[in-house]
Protein backbone atom coordinates (compact mmCIF):
# COMPACT_ATOMS: atom_id res chain seq x y z
CA UNK A 1 0.00 0.00 0.00
CA UNK A 2 1.23 3.49 -0.86
CA UNK A 3 1.34 5.94 2.08
CA UNK A 4 1.84 9.63 1.47
CA UNK A 5 1.84 12.82 3.51
CA UNK A 6 2.38 16.53 2.89
CA UNK A 7 5.06 17.84 5.25
CA UNK A 8 6.90 20.65 3.40
CA UNK A 9 8.92 21.84 6.39
CA UNK A 10 10.27 18.46 7.47
CA UNK A 11 13.83 17.35 6.82
CA UNK A 12 12.94 13.69 7.16
CA UNK A 13 9.73 11.72 7.62
CA UNK A 14 9.32 8.13 8.78
CA UNK A 15 6.32 5.86 8.51
CA UNK A 16 5.33 3.78 11.52
CA UNK A 17 3.14 0.97 10.14
CA UNK A 18 2.06 -2.22 11.91
CA UNK A 19 4.92 -1.85 14.38
CA UNK A 20 7.61 -1.42 11.70
CA UNK A 21 9.44 1.81 10.88
CA UNK A 22 10.65 2.85 7.44
CA UNK A 23 12.00 6.06 5.96
CA UNK A 24 9.79 7.92 3.51
CA UNK A 25 11.12 9.50 0.32
CA UNK A 26 10.41 12.89 -1.16
CA UNK A 27 8.00 12.84 -4.08
CA UNK A 28 9.89 14.24 -7.05
CA UNK A 29 6.69 15.42 -8.75
CA UNK A 30 4.98 17.12 -5.81
CA UNK A 31 6.82 19.61 -3.64
CA UNK A 32 6.55 18.91 0.07
CA UNK A 33 5.11 15.41 -0.31
CA UNK A 34 6.64 12.20 1.09
CA UNK A 35 5.80 8.63 0.11
CA UNK A 36 6.51 5.06 1.20
CA UNK A 37 5.17 1.59 0.42
CA UNK A 38 4.32 -0.91 3.17
CA UNK A 39 2.31 -4.07 3.68
CA UNK A 40 -1.06 -3.00 5.06
CA UNK A 41 -4.78 -3.68 4.83
CA UNK A 42 -8.05 -2.60 6.34
CA UNK A 43 -7.51 -1.82 10.03
CA UNK A 44 -3.69 -1.59 9.92
CA UNK A 45 -2.46 1.05 12.38
CA UNK A 46 0.05 3.65 11.22
CA UNK A 47 1.35 7.16 11.75
CA UNK A 48 4.13 9.57 10.72
CA UNK A 49 7.15 10.91 12.57
CA UNK A 50 8.62 14.24 11.49
CA UNK A 51 12.33 14.81 12.07
CA UNK A 52 12.51 12.16 14.78
CA UNK A 53 9.56 13.49 16.75
CA UNK A 54 6.59 11.56 18.13
CA UNK A 55 4.44 9.44 15.86
CA UNK A 56 1.44 11.51 14.79
CA UNK A 57 -1.83 10.52 13.12
CA UNK A 58 -2.25 11.01 9.39
CA UNK A 59 -3.82 14.41 8.51
CA UNK A 60 -5.91 12.45 5.97
CA UNK A 61 -6.69 9.62 8.37
CA UNK A 62 -9.84 7.72 7.44
CA UNK A 63 -10.16 6.28 10.94
CA UNK A 64 -8.94 7.05 14.46
CA UNK A 65 -9.80 3.91 16.48
CA UNK A 66 -8.28 5.30 19.68
CA UNK A 67 -9.37 8.89 19.26
CA UNK A 68 -7.62 11.96 17.81
CA UNK A 69 -4.37 11.32 19.71
CA UNK A 70 -3.94 7.70 18.64
CA UNK A 71 -2.57 6.05 15.55
CA UNK A 72 -4.54 6.14 12.32
CA UNK A 73 -6.05 3.05 10.74
CA UNK A 74 -6.35 2.06 7.09
CA UNK A 75 -9.92 1.97 5.74
CA UNK A 76 -10.64 0.06 2.57
CA UNK A 77 -13.93 1.63 1.56
CA UNK A 78 -14.57 -0.87 -1.20
CA UNK A 79 -14.99 -3.65 1.40
CA UNK A 80 -18.43 -2.34 2.34
CA UNK A 81 -21.23 -3.97 0.32
CA UNK A 82 -23.86 -1.29 -0.31
CA UNK A 83 -27.37 -2.71 -0.16
CA UNK A 84 -29.49 0.16 -1.47
CA UNK A 85 -29.31 1.35 -5.09
CA UNK A 86 -29.46 5.14 -4.91
CA UNK A 87 -29.93 7.67 -7.70
CA UNK A 88 -29.62 10.60 -5.33
CA UNK A 89 -32.05 13.19 -4.03
CA UNK A 90 -31.57 16.92 -4.58
CA UNK A 91 -32.59 19.66 -2.18
CA UNK A 92 -34.79 21.57 -4.66
CA UNK A 93 -38.01 20.30 -3.02
CA UNK A 94 -36.52 19.12 0.25
CA UNK A 95 -37.68 19.14 3.86
CA UNK A 96 -34.58 18.76 6.01
CA UNK A 97 -34.24 17.42 9.54
CA UNK A 98 -31.20 18.41 11.62
CA UNK A 99 -30.03 15.56 13.82
CA UNK A 100 -27.28 15.22 16.43
CA UNK A 101 -26.22 11.58 16.63
CA UNK A 102 -25.07 11.78 20.26
CA UNK A 103 -28.45 12.94 21.63
CA UNK A 104 -30.97 11.67 19.07
CA UNK A 105 -30.99 8.50 21.18
CA UNK A 106 -29.59 7.78 24.63
CA UNK A 107 -27.25 5.23 23.08
CA UNK A 108 -25.76 8.08 21.06
CA UNK A 109 -24.62 5.99 18.09
CA UNK A 110 -25.23 5.96 14.36
CA UNK A 111 -26.73 2.48 14.55
CA UNK A 112 -29.20 3.57 17.22
CA UNK A 113 -30.12 6.62 15.13
CA UNK A 114 -30.66 4.37 12.11
CA UNK A 115 -33.20 2.39 14.13
CA UNK A 116 -35.29 5.59 14.36
CA UNK A 117 -35.29 6.41 10.64
CA UNK A 118 -38.78 4.98 10.16
CA UNK A 119 -40.06 7.85 12.30
CA UNK A 120 -38.54 10.35 9.86
CA UNK A 121 -39.90 8.54 6.83
CA UNK A 122 -43.37 8.61 8.40
CA UNK A 123 -42.95 12.28 9.24
CA UNK A 124 -42.36 12.99 5.56
CA UNK A 125 -38.99 14.75 5.62
CA UNK A 126 -36.70 14.14 2.65
CA UNK A 127 -33.20 14.62 4.08
CA UNK A 128 -31.43 14.02 7.37
CA UNK A 129 -28.81 16.68 8.11
CA UNK A 130 -26.28 15.13 10.48
CA UNK A 131 -24.34 17.44 12.76
CA UNK A 132 -20.52 17.02 12.52
CA UNK A 133 -19.09 13.51 12.83
CA UNK A 134 -15.33 14.13 12.77
CA UNK A 135 -13.38 12.77 15.79
CA UNK A 136 -13.00 14.93 18.88
CA UNK A 137 -11.57 14.18 22.34
CA UNK A 138 -13.88 12.36 24.72
CA UNK A 139 -17.18 10.71 23.89
CA UNK A 140 -19.83 13.43 23.83
CA UNK A 141 -19.89 16.90 22.28
CA UNK A 142 -21.60 18.98 19.64
CA UNK A 143 -18.94 18.04 17.08
CA UNK A 144 -17.78 21.53 16.11
CA UNK A 145 -14.41 20.99 17.76
CA UNK A 146 -13.56 18.03 15.58
CA UNK A 147 -10.20 17.14 14.07
CA UNK A 148 -9.20 14.47 11.51
CA UNK A 149 -11.46 15.87 8.81
CA UNK A 150 -11.65 12.61 6.84
CA UNK A 151 -12.66 10.32 9.74
CA UNK A 152 -15.79 9.43 11.73
CA UNK A 153 -15.98 9.80 15.53
CA UNK A 154 -15.35 6.34 16.92
CA UNK A 155 -17.89 6.46 19.79
CA UNK A 156 -20.57 7.05 17.16
CA UNK A 157 -19.53 3.80 15.48
CA UNK A 158 -16.76 4.83 13.09
CA UNK A 159 -16.75 4.62 9.27
CA UNK A 160 -18.72 1.39 8.91
CA UNK A 161 -21.54 2.72 11.09
CA UNK A 162 -21.88 5.83 8.94
CA UNK A 163 -22.17 3.65 5.84
CA UNK A 164 -24.83 1.54 7.52
CA UNK A 165 -26.72 4.68 8.49
CA UNK A 166 -26.60 6.14 4.97
CA UNK A 167 -27.62 2.78 3.51
CA UNK A 168 -30.58 2.56 5.89
CA UNK A 169 -31.60 6.16 5.20
CA UNK A 170 -31.53 5.60 1.45
CA UNK A 171 -33.62 2.46 1.90
CA UNK A 172 -36.25 4.73 3.48
CA UNK A 173 -35.96 7.21 0.59
CA UNK A 174 -34.11 9.72 2.76
CA UNK A 175 -31.12 11.71 1.56
CA UNK A 176 -28.26 12.40 3.98
CA UNK A 177 -26.44 15.72 4.39
CA UNK A 178 -23.39 16.05 6.66
CA UNK A 179 -22.37 19.19 8.54
CA UNK A 180 -18.64 19.82 7.98
CA UNK A 181 -16.40 22.44 9.59
CA UNK A 182 -13.71 24.00 7.42
CA UNK A 183 -13.28 27.30 9.27
CA UNK A 184 -11.41 25.93 12.30
CA UNK A 185 -10.35 22.74 14.06
CA UNK A 186 -10.76 21.84 17.71
CA UNK A 187 -8.16 22.99 20.24
CA UNK A 188 -7.28 19.45 21.34
CA UNK A 189 -5.94 16.69 19.09
CA UNK A 190 -5.16 19.04 16.20
CA UNK A 191 -1.76 18.05 14.79
CA UNK A 192 -2.02 19.79 11.43
CA UNK A 193 0.35 22.67 12.36
CA UNK A 194 3.15 20.13 12.88
CA UNK A 195 2.85 19.01 9.26
CA UNK A 196 2.63 22.31 7.42
CA UNK A 197 1.11 25.82 7.15
CA UNK A 198 -2.49 24.73 7.56
CA UNK A 199 -3.16 27.92 9.56
CA UNK A 200 -2.09 31.51 9.05
CA UNK A 201 -1.60 34.57 11.23
CA UNK A 202 -2.64 36.72 8.26
CA UNK A 203 -6.26 36.47 9.43
CA UNK A 204 -7.89 35.75 12.75
CA UNK A 205 -11.26 34.21 13.58
CA UNK A 206 -13.24 33.73 16.82
CA UNK A 207 -11.30 30.45 17.17
CA UNK A 208 -7.83 31.96 16.69
CA UNK A 209 -5.57 31.81 13.62
CA UNK A 210 -7.49 31.29 10.40
CA UNK A 211 -7.30 28.22 8.22
CA UNK A 212 -4.78 29.08 5.50
CA UNK A 213 -6.80 29.69 2.34
CA UNK A 214 -4.73 32.48 0.80
CA UNK A 215 -1.23 32.65 2.34
CA UNK A 216 1.85 30.71 1.12
CA UNK A 217 1.13 26.98 1.11
CA UNK A 218 -2.62 27.53 0.76
CA UNK A 219 -2.87 25.55 -2.50
CA UNK A 220 -2.32 22.33 -0.55
CA UNK A 221 -4.57 23.42 2.33
CA UNK A 222 -7.42 24.12 -0.07
CA UNK A 223 -6.81 20.76 -1.76
CA UNK A 224 -6.90 19.11 1.66
CA UNK A 225 -10.31 20.59 2.49
CA UNK A 226 -11.78 19.94 -0.95
CA UNK A 227 -10.42 16.38 -0.91
CA UNK A 228 -12.11 15.81 2.44
CA UNK A 229 -15.43 17.16 1.13
CA UNK A 230 -15.32 14.97 -1.97
CA UNK A 231 -14.38 11.92 0.10
CA UNK A 232 -17.48 12.30 2.28
CA UNK A 233 -19.71 12.55 -0.78
CA UNK A 234 -18.02 9.75 -2.71
CA UNK A 235 -16.99 7.19 -0.09
CA UNK A 236 -20.10 7.47 2.09
CA UNK A 237 -22.65 8.16 -0.68
CA UNK A 238 -23.79 11.35 1.02
CA UNK A 239 -26.19 13.64 -0.80
CA UNK A 240 -24.75 16.93 0.35
CA UNK A 241 -22.72 18.90 2.86
CA UNK A 242 -23.70 21.70 5.20
CA UNK A 243 -20.76 24.10 5.48
CA UNK A 244 -20.35 25.65 8.93
CA UNK A 245 -19.91 29.44 9.23
CA UNK A 246 -18.60 30.15 5.73
CA UNK A 247 -18.31 33.83 6.65
CA UNK A 248 -15.30 32.81 8.77
CA UNK A 249 -13.43 31.42 5.75
CA UNK A 250 -10.93 34.26 5.26
CA UNK A 251 -9.88 34.22 1.63
CA UNK A 252 -8.56 37.11 -0.46
CA UNK A 253 -7.67 35.09 -3.54
CA UNK A 254 -9.31 35.89 -6.88
CA UNK A 255 -11.07 32.53 -6.89
CA UNK A 256 -12.72 32.15 -3.50
CA UNK A 257 -12.40 28.78 -1.78
CA UNK A 258 -16.18 28.28 -1.90
CA UNK A 259 -16.20 28.78 -5.65
CA UNK A 260 -13.41 26.23 -6.03
CA UNK A 261 -15.24 23.81 -3.75
CA UNK A 262 -18.58 24.17 -5.55
CA UNK A 263 -16.84 23.60 -8.88
CA UNK A 264 -15.31 20.37 -7.60
CA UNK A 265 -18.58 19.14 -6.08
CA UNK A 266 -20.56 19.86 -9.24
CA UNK A 267 -17.92 17.97 -11.24
CA UNK A 268 -18.17 14.99 -8.88
CA UNK A 269 -21.98 15.06 -9.20
CA UNK A 270 -21.55 14.76 -12.96
CA UNK A 271 -19.13 11.87 -12.59
CA UNK A 272 -21.41 10.02 -10.15
CA UNK A 273 -24.59 10.77 -12.06
CA UNK A 274 -26.51 11.95 -9.00
CA UNK A 275 -27.23 15.39 -7.47
CA UNK A 276 -24.95 16.72 -4.73
CA UNK A 277 -25.67 19.82 -2.66
CA UNK A 278 -23.64 22.37 -0.73
CA UNK A 279 -25.60 24.27 1.93
CA UNK A 280 -23.81 27.17 3.57
CA UNK A 281 -24.25 28.74 6.97
CA UNK A 282 -23.53 32.38 6.23
CA UNK A 283 -23.80 35.53 8.33
CA UNK A 284 -22.91 37.76 5.38
CA UNK A 285 -26.44 38.52 4.21
CA UNK A 286 -25.03 38.20 0.71
CA UNK A 287 -27.05 36.38 -1.97
CA UNK A 288 -23.87 35.90 -4.02
CA UNK A 289 -23.17 32.90 -1.77
CA UNK A 290 -26.01 31.02 -3.52
CA UNK A 291 -25.76 32.70 -6.90
CA UNK A 292 -24.52 30.30 -9.63
CA UNK A 293 -20.88 30.71 -10.62
CA UNK A 294 -21.88 31.50 -14.20
CA UNK A 295 -23.69 34.57 -12.86
CA UNK A 296 -20.77 35.76 -10.75
CA UNK A 297 -21.65 33.95 -7.53
CA UNK A 298 -19.91 31.36 -5.38
CA UNK A 299 -22.19 28.55 -6.51
CA UNK A 300 -23.50 27.05 -3.29
CA UNK A 301 -26.88 25.43 -3.76
CA UNK A 302 -28.56 26.82 -0.65
CA UNK A 303 -27.87 28.63 2.62
CA UNK A 304 -29.39 28.93 6.08
CA UNK A 305 -31.51 32.07 6.51
CA UNK A 306 -31.23 33.33 10.07
CA UNK A 307 -33.21 36.48 9.22
CA UNK A 308 -36.36 34.38 8.77
CA UNK A 309 -35.66 32.64 12.07
CA UNK A 310 -35.13 35.91 13.94
CA UNK A 311 -38.34 37.45 12.59
CA UNK A 312 -40.36 34.34 13.41
CA UNK A 313 -38.77 33.99 16.85
CA UNK A 314 -39.59 37.55 17.87
CA UNK A 315 -43.15 37.17 16.57
CA UNK A 316 -43.58 34.03 18.67
CA UNK A 317 -41.78 35.04 21.86
CA UNK A 318 -41.52 38.83 22.01
CA UNK A 319 -37.80 38.55 22.83
CA UNK A 320 -35.79 41.61 21.84
CA UNK A 321 -32.27 41.15 23.21
CA UNK A 322 -29.09 40.98 21.12
CA UNK A 323 -29.57 40.38 17.42
CA UNK A 324 -33.36 40.19 17.89
CA UNK A 325 -33.58 43.94 18.60
CA UNK A 326 -34.22 45.20 15.07
CA UNK A 327 -36.69 42.39 14.31
CA UNK A 328 -38.63 42.92 17.54
CA UNK A 329 -39.60 46.52 16.79
CA UNK A 330 -42.25 45.26 14.36
CA UNK A 331 -41.89 41.48 14.17
CA UNK A 332 -44.72 40.84 11.70
CA UNK A 333 -43.35 43.49 9.35
CA UNK A 334 -39.94 41.82 9.66
CA UNK A 335 -41.52 38.46 8.93
CA UNK A 336 -43.31 39.90 5.89
CA UNK A 337 -40.06 41.33 4.53
CA UNK A 338 -38.07 38.12 4.91
CA UNK A 339 -40.84 36.01 3.35
CA UNK A 340 -41.05 38.23 0.28
CA UNK A 341 -37.47 39.49 -0.08
CA UNK A 342 -35.30 36.82 1.53
CA UNK A 343 -33.26 38.97 3.91
CA UNK A 344 -34.40 41.46 6.52
CA UNK A 345 -31.00 43.15 6.60
CA UNK A 346 -30.41 43.83 2.91
CA UNK A 347 -28.26 46.93 3.25
CA UNK A 348 -30.18 48.28 6.25
CA UNK A 349 -28.68 49.34 9.56
CA UNK A 350 -28.09 46.51 12.04
CA UNK A 351 -28.15 47.73 15.63
CA UNK A 352 -26.48 44.53 16.83
CA UNK A 353 -23.55 45.05 14.46
CA UNK A 354 -23.48 48.84 14.69
CA UNK A 355 -23.39 49.19 10.90
CA UNK A 356 -25.30 48.57 7.70
CA UNK A 357 -25.50 44.91 6.81
CA UNK A 358 -26.48 42.69 3.92
CA UNK A 359 -27.36 43.04 0.26
CA UNK A 360 -30.76 42.82 -1.49
CA UNK A 361 -31.79 39.52 -3.05
CA UNK A 362 -32.44 39.72 -6.77
CA UNK A 363 -35.76 37.92 -6.81
CA UNK A 364 -35.71 37.58 -10.57
CA UNK A 365 -32.72 35.25 -10.48
CA UNK A 366 -32.63 33.86 -6.93
CA UNK A 367 -35.25 31.17 -6.26
CA UNK A 368 -36.66 30.92 -2.77
CA UNK A 369 -35.57 27.31 -2.37
CA UNK A 370 -31.96 28.49 -2.11
CA UNK A 371 -32.75 29.70 1.41
CA UNK A 372 -33.48 27.37 4.32
CA UNK A 373 -36.26 28.49 6.66
CA UNK A 374 -36.52 27.20 10.23
CA UNK A 375 -38.02 28.01 13.61
CA UNK A 376 -35.29 26.20 15.60
CA UNK A 377 -31.75 24.92 15.04
CA UNK A 378 -28.98 23.51 17.21
CA UNK A 379 -27.46 27.00 17.40
CA UNK A 380 -30.62 28.89 18.24
CA UNK A 381 -31.48 26.46 21.04
CA UNK A 382 -28.08 25.33 22.29
CA UNK A 383 -26.57 28.79 22.47
CA UNK A 384 -29.23 29.93 24.90
CA UNK A 385 -28.12 29.88 28.54
CA UNK A 386 -30.23 26.84 29.43
CA UNK A 387 -30.71 25.32 25.98
CA UNK A 388 -34.47 25.79 26.17
CA UNK A 389 -36.58 25.01 23.13
CA UNK A 390 -39.62 27.02 22.01
CA UNK A 391 -41.75 24.35 23.70
CA UNK A 392 -40.47 25.52 27.09
CA UNK A 393 -42.38 28.79 26.82
CA UNK A 394 -44.94 28.48 24.01
CA UNK A 395 -48.33 26.81 23.85
CA UNK A 396 -48.92 23.90 21.47
CA UNK A 397 -50.94 26.33 19.34
CA UNK A 398 -47.97 28.65 18.87
CA UNK A 399 -45.74 25.67 18.12
CA UNK A 400 -48.26 24.82 15.39
CA UNK A 401 -48.02 28.40 14.11
CA UNK A 402 -44.23 28.10 13.92
CA UNK A 403 -44.56 24.83 11.99
CA UNK A 404 -47.08 26.35 9.60
CA UNK A 405 -44.89 29.31 8.68
CA UNK A 406 -41.84 27.06 8.29
CA UNK A 407 -43.48 24.28 6.29
CA UNK A 408 -45.79 26.31 4.03
CA UNK A 409 -43.53 29.34 3.58
CA UNK A 410 -41.42 29.97 0.47
CA UNK A 411 -38.11 28.65 1.80
CA UNK A 412 -36.74 25.11 1.95
CA UNK A 413 -37.94 23.99 5.41
CA UNK A 414 -35.72 22.53 8.09
CA UNK A 415 -36.70 21.07 11.46
CA UNK A 416 -34.48 20.42 14.48
CA UNK A 417 -34.81 16.96 15.99
CA UNK A 418 -37.75 16.66 18.37
CA UNK A 419 -39.31 19.90 17.16
CA UNK A 420 -41.90 17.88 15.28
CA UNK A 421 -43.54 16.75 18.51
CA UNK A 422 -42.77 19.77 20.67
CA UNK A 423 -40.07 17.94 22.64
CA UNK A 424 -39.66 19.33 26.14
CA UNK A 425 -36.11 18.06 26.60
CA UNK A 426 -33.65 20.97 26.38
CA UNK A 427 -30.67 20.90 24.05
CA UNK A 428 -27.77 22.27 26.04
CA UNK A 429 -24.12 22.96 25.38
CA UNK A 430 -22.09 19.94 26.49
CA UNK A 431 -18.48 18.82 26.15
CA UNK A 432 -16.30 15.93 27.24
CA UNK A 433 -12.83 17.43 27.05
CA UNK A 434 -10.13 15.09 28.30
CA UNK A 435 -7.71 17.96 28.96
CA UNK A 436 -8.55 19.24 32.50
CA UNK A 437 -7.31 22.77 31.78
CA UNK A 438 -9.35 23.03 28.58
CA UNK A 439 -12.40 21.62 30.35
CA UNK A 440 -12.15 24.23 33.09
CA UNK A 441 -11.58 27.03 30.56
CA UNK A 442 -14.73 26.06 28.67
CA UNK A 443 -16.73 25.84 31.90
CA UNK A 444 -15.59 29.26 33.08
CA UNK A 445 -16.04 30.82 29.66
CA UNK A 446 -19.62 29.63 29.41
CA UNK A 447 -20.49 31.01 32.83
CA UNK A 448 -18.72 34.30 32.17
CA UNK A 449 -20.54 34.73 28.84
CA UNK A 450 -23.99 34.46 30.37
CA UNK A 451 -23.13 36.27 33.60
CA UNK A 452 -22.71 39.33 31.39
CA UNK A 453 -26.40 38.95 30.48
CA UNK A 454 -27.57 38.67 34.08
CA UNK A 455 -27.59 34.90 34.58
CA UNK A 456 -26.52 33.49 37.93
CA UNK A 457 -23.52 31.16 37.71
CA UNK A 458 -25.39 28.26 39.29
CA UNK A 459 -28.11 28.48 36.62
CA UNK A 460 -25.70 27.77 33.77
CA UNK A 461 -25.39 24.03 33.06
CA UNK A 462 -21.87 22.69 33.44
CA UNK A 463 -20.81 21.56 29.92
CA UNK A 464 -18.54 18.88 31.38
CA UNK A 465 -21.19 17.34 33.63
CA UNK A 466 -22.48 14.11 31.97
CA UNK A 467 -25.96 15.07 33.18
CA UNK A 468 -25.95 18.02 30.76
CA UNK A 469 -25.72 15.68 27.81
CA UNK A 470 -28.22 13.29 29.40
CA UNK A 471 -30.80 16.08 29.73
CA UNK A 472 -30.31 16.87 26.06
CA UNK A 473 -31.23 13.39 24.79
CA UNK A 474 -34.64 13.08 23.18
CA UNK A 475 -37.36 11.39 25.17
CA UNK A 476 -38.89 8.89 22.75
CA UNK A 477 -41.84 8.24 25.06
CA UNK A 478 -43.24 11.67 24.15
CA UNK A 479 -44.15 11.60 20.44
CA UNK A 480 -47.32 9.55 20.72
CA UNK A 481 -48.71 11.01 23.95
CA UNK A 482 -50.81 14.04 24.88
CA UNK A 483 -50.29 17.31 23.04
CA UNK A 484 -47.02 15.93 21.62
CA UNK A 485 -48.97 13.52 19.44
CA UNK A 486 -51.14 16.37 18.21
CA UNK A 487 -48.15 18.56 17.34
CA UNK A 488 -46.55 15.60 15.54
CA UNK A 489 -49.73 14.94 13.56
CA UNK A 490 -49.83 18.62 12.55
CA UNK A 491 -46.27 18.47 11.22
CA UNK A 492 -47.10 15.33 9.26
CA UNK A 493 -50.21 16.98 7.82
CA UNK A 494 -48.33 20.10 6.74
CA UNK A 495 -45.47 18.15 5.13
CA UNK A 496 -47.99 16.00 3.28
CA UNK A 497 -49.81 19.12 2.11
CA UNK A 498 -46.54 20.65 0.96
CA UNK A 499 -45.80 17.57 -1.10
CA UNK A 500 -49.29 17.48 -2.61
CA UNK A 501 -49.66 21.16 -3.55
CA UNK A 502 -47.24 22.52 -6.12
CA UNK A 503 -48.00 26.11 -5.05
CA UNK A 504 -46.16 25.45 -1.78
CA UNK A 505 -42.96 24.77 -3.70
CA UNK A 506 -43.16 27.72 -6.07
CA UNK A 507 -39.64 29.22 -5.97
CA UNK A 508 -40.76 32.76 -6.91
CA UNK A 509 -40.31 35.06 -3.91
CA UNK A 510 -41.93 37.92 -5.81
CA UNK A 511 -45.14 35.89 -6.11
CA UNK A 512 -45.64 35.67 -2.33
CA UNK A 513 -48.34 38.07 -1.16
CA UNK A 514 -48.45 39.05 2.52
CA UNK A 515 -50.88 40.85 4.81
CA UNK A 516 -50.69 41.34 8.58
CA UNK A 517 -51.92 43.36 11.53
CA UNK A 518 -49.15 44.09 14.01
CA UNK A 519 -51.59 45.02 16.78
CA UNK A 520 -54.16 42.28 16.24
CA UNK A 521 -51.24 39.82 15.88
CA UNK A 522 -52.43 38.01 12.77
CA UNK A 523 -50.34 37.23 9.71
CA UNK A 524 -51.47 35.86 6.34
CA UNK A 525 -49.82 35.11 3.01
CA UNK A 526 -50.82 33.75 -0.35
CA UNK A 527 -48.98 31.21 -2.44
CA UNK A 528 -50.77 30.56 -5.70
CA UNK A 529 -54.24 29.20 -4.92
CA UNK A 530 -53.43 28.70 -1.24
CA UNK A 531 -53.76 31.16 1.61
CA UNK A 532 -52.18 30.63 5.00
CA UNK A 533 -53.35 32.47 8.11
CA UNK A 534 -51.67 32.53 11.52
CA UNK A 535 -52.96 34.11 14.72
CA UNK A 536 -50.13 34.77 17.18
CA UNK A 537 -52.49 36.44 19.64
CA UNK A 538 -54.47 34.86 22.47
CA UNK A 539 -57.76 36.40 21.28
CA UNK A 540 -59.69 35.33 18.17
CA UNK A 541 -58.79 37.24 15.02
CA UNK A 542 -60.75 38.21 11.93
CA UNK A 543 -58.37 37.67 9.03
CA UNK A 544 -59.54 39.20 5.72
CA UNK A 545 -58.56 36.70 3.03
CA UNK A 546 -60.54 38.46 0.32
CA UNK A 547 -62.22 35.35 -1.03
CA UNK A 548 -65.49 33.72 -0.03
CA UNK A 549 -65.12 30.69 -2.30
CA UNK A 550 -62.54 28.79 -0.32
CA UNK A 551 -62.27 25.61 1.68
CA UNK A 552 -60.17 24.80 4.70
CA UNK A 553 -57.42 22.33 3.81
CA UNK A 554 -55.81 22.15 7.25
CA UNK A 555 -56.47 23.87 10.57
CA UNK A 556 -55.01 23.60 14.05
CA UNK A 557 -58.40 24.34 15.60
CA UNK A 558 -61.75 23.74 13.86
CA UNK A 559 -62.64 26.78 11.73
CA UNK A 560 -65.31 27.59 9.20
CA UNK A 561 -64.32 28.67 5.68
CA UNK A 562 -64.31 32.43 5.04
CA UNK A 563 -67.83 33.82 4.99
CA UNK A 564 -69.44 36.03 2.38
CA UNK A 565 -67.26 38.88 3.58
CA UNK A 566 -64.10 36.88 2.81
CA UNK A 567 -63.05 36.94 6.47
CA UNK A 568 -61.56 33.88 8.21
CA UNK A 569 -62.35 33.84 11.91
CA UNK A 570 -59.36 32.25 13.53
CA UNK A 571 -59.17 31.21 17.22
CA UNK A 572 -56.32 32.50 19.35
CA UNK A 573 -52.87 30.92 18.90
CA UNK A 574 -53.91 28.89 15.91
CA UNK A 575 -53.46 28.66 12.16
CA UNK A 576 -55.13 27.42 9.00
CA UNK A 577 -54.41 26.72 5.35
CA UNK A 578 -57.18 27.61 2.94
CA UNK A 579 -57.57 26.62 -0.70
CA UNK A 580 -58.93 29.28 -3.01
CA UNK A 581 -61.59 27.95 -5.38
Amino acid sequence: MRFEVWAPQAGQVTLECAGATRAMERDGDRAGWWTADAEAGDGTRYGFSLDGGPVLPDPRSRRQPDGPDGLSAVVEHERYAWRTPWAGRGVREAVLYELHVGTYTREGTLDAAADRLQHLADLGVTHVELMPLCPFPGRHGWGYEGVSLWAVHEPYGGPEALKRFVDAAHAQGLGVVLDVVHNHLGPSGNYLPAFGPYFTETHHTPWGSAVNLDAPGSDEVRAYLIGSALAWLRDYRLDGLRLDAVHALRDTRACHFLEELSTAVDSLAGDLGRPLALIGESDLGDPRVVTPRASGGLGLHAQWNDDFHHALHTALTGESQGYYEDFARAPLAALAKTMTRGFFHDGTYSTFRGRAHGRPVDRARTPAHRFLGYAQTHDQIGNRAQGDRLSASLSPGLLACAATLTLTGPFTPMLFMGEEWGATTPWQFFTDHTDPELAEAVRRGRRREFAAHGWAEEDIPDPQDPATRERSCLDWSQPESGHHARVLAWHRELISLRRARADLMDPDLAAVRVAYDEQARWFAFRRGDLKVAVNFGKDPAAVPLGNNHARVLAAWEPVEPPGADGVLRLPGESCAVVGVA
